[in-house]
């Protein structure tokens, strides 16, 4: 199966991901500090193609960016928890651009059904939860809320692999 992504920043034309890039984009997503040997050798393809390949999806956009990814518990954020928000007609996007500024929001979403919006946070402890809360809901416009304590967490990524 091919996606189609049109290319952007000096790459003319569209770029097919084919079986190559997803084992590529695969290798990157368990270590994003790999090196292009090391990616070539896993691949079984030459430096020069993996190079090339990683160049070009990074240049249309397939490829964001690398990061970190840490353990929050371990850094101390104990509580992760989901907040549905009813907000005013109208008000959608300048709510949900001040809540996305607390830095224990790690998502904010347009969705479907009861809640125009669902926020993804952590905080440190109870308290912090309790100051999390109440900044959300001090925020004009929002007309109702539903807190939800995440118990446990079976499965917890931001990647995805192309089919």
């Amino acid at each position: 199966m091919f996606i189609s992504l049109p290319l952007s920043k000096g790459f003319p034309g569209e770029y097919m991901i084919d079986e190559t890039d997803r084992k590529i984009i695969h290798v990157l997503q368990k270590d994003g500090r790999a090196s292009l040997r090391k990616i070539s050798e896993e691949v079984g393809v030459a430096l020069g193609t993996v190079s090339n390949r990683v160049n070009r999806m990074e240049g249309s956009g397939i490829i964001t960016g690398y990061s970190v990814r840490l353990d929050p518990e371990k850094v101390g954020w104990s509580l992760n928890v989901v907040i549905g928000l009813r907000i005013e007609k109208g008000r959608l996007i300048e709510i949900q651009e001040k809540i996305s500024r607390d830095y224990r929001v790690c998502g904010v979403y347009d969705v479907t059904g009861d809640y125009d919006s669902m926020v993804i946070a952590r905080a440190k402890d109870r308290e912090d939860l309790d100051d999390l809360i109440k900044n959300v809901m001090s925020v004009d416009g929002i007309e109702r809320s539903l807190t939800q304590l995440v118990l446990n967490t079976v499965k917890e990524t931001i990647t995805v692999a192309p089919e």
